[in-house]
C-alpha cells in the first residue's frame, strides 16, 4: 500500500517560509513582493484559480492586484497593459491567467511579458535557458513542485528510471528537464505512444500529466514506484487525476492525491517565485 504524499502539508511549509521571508524583506529593505494577475474572460476554473492565488498571496503578506477585463478585450491593448506593468518597478511578478479568451493569440501575448517577471517560468527565454543548461530566471511552477514532491519522499533520483506522460510546454516537456538533471533515464510518453503500460511500468518515478481521468491504471506501474498525478479531471463524481488512484495505492510506493497533491505545490512555488523576484529588486537598487 503505497504512501501517500501530501501535497498539502509539504505547501504549506513552502509557503510559511515564503511568508517569514516576505516579512523579513519588508522590514529591511522596505520592499514588499507585488503580483500583477492579468485575468481575460469569464472562464469559471480561471476565476476559482486566480481567487485562491489572491488568497495564497495575502496569507504569505505578498500584495496583488488583478486586472479583470472583458472577453472582447482587444490584444493590442492588452499588451500595452503587460508593458506597463513591465515598466513598474513595484511589480515583480506578473501572471497572465490561461486560457486566454478565443480570439486572443496566447504566444503572441506571453511572449511580451518580461522574462524578469515572469513568476509562471513559462517565457520562451526561461524555458530556453531550462533547456540550454543554464539558469533560468525561475523555474516553472508546476515541475517545480513536481521536483518538492519527489524529493520528498527521500528517493534517490539520479539513476533512476522515471517516465513522464504528457508532452506539454508547461509540464511535460519541463519535468523532463529537471528530471534530467537530476541524473534520472527519462522517457516522454505521450496519446500516440504504442505500448503505454509498457514503458510506464518501467518507471521508478511516474509523472502523468496526459489530461486524461483515470488513465494510468495499476497494471501500468511498476511495484514501489513513485507516481505523481498532475491531471486535474472534473467529473460527475468530483475531481479525479490522470491516475486511478485507488487500483494505483496498491501498487506505488509513494503516491499523490487528487486534490491535494500537485495542486497547491504550483500556488506555493508561484510565491516562492514571486519573493525571488522581490529580492532580486531589492538587491538590484
Amino acid at each position: 500500500m503505497a504512501k501517500i504524499i501530501d501535497g498539502k502539508k509539504i505547501a504549506q511549509e513552502i509557503r510559511n517560509e515564503v511568508k517569514l521571508e516576505t516579512e523579513k524583506l519588508a522590514k529591511e529593505k522596505g520592499t514588499r513582493p507585488k503580483l500583477s494577475v492579468i485575468l481575460a474572460g469569464e472562464d469559471n476554473a480561471s476565476q476559482i484559480y486566480v481567487r485562491n492565488k489572491e488568497k495564497a498571496c495575502a496569507e504569505a503578506g505578498i500584495e496583488t492586484e488583478t486586472h479583470r477585463l472583458p472577453a472582447s478585450y482587444k490584444e493590442n491593448l492588452l499588451i500595452d497593459l503587460i508593458r506597463k506593468l513591465n515598466a513598474d518597478p513595484r511589480v515583480h511578478g506578473i501572471l497572465v491567467q490561461l486560457p486566454l479568451p478565443k480570439g486572443l493569440d496566447e504566444k503572441n501575448i506571453l511572449i511580451n511579458v518580461s522574462p524578469q517577471k515572469d513568476v509562471d517560468g513559462i517565457h520562451i527565454e526561461n524555458l530556453g535557458r531550462l533547456f540550454a543548461g543554464q539558469e533560468p530566471y525561475f523555474y516553472p511552477c508546476t515541475p517545480s513542485g513536481i521536483m518538492e514532491l519527489i524529493l520528498s519522499t527521500g528517493i534517490e533520483i539520479k539513476g533512476r528510471e522515471a517516465v513522464v506522460v504528457g508532452r506539454s510546454n508547461i509540464v511535460g516537456k519541463p519535468t523532463s528537464i529537471l528530471l534530467l538533471n537530476q541524473h534520472a533515464t527519462v522517457t516522454i510518453c505521450h496519446s500516440r505512444t504504442q505500448n503505454l503500460g509498457a514503458v510506464t511500468k518501467r518507471a521508478d518515478i511516474l509523472v502523468a500529466a496526459i489530461g486524461r481521468a483515470k488513465m494510468i491504471t495499476g497494471d501500468m506501474i511498476k511495484a514501489g514506484a513513485v507516481v505523481i498525478d498532475v491531471g486535474m479531471n472534473r467529473l460527475e463524481t468530483g475531481l479525479v487525476g490522470d491516475v486511478d488512484f485507488e487500483g494505483a495505492k496498491e501498487v506505488a510506493g509513494y503516491i499523490t492525491p487528487v486534490p491535494g497533491g500537485v495542486g497547491p505545490m504550483t500556488i506555493a512555488m508561484l510565491l516562492k517565485n514571486t519573493l525571488t523576484s522581490a529580492k532580486r529588486s531589492a538587491r538590484d537598487h
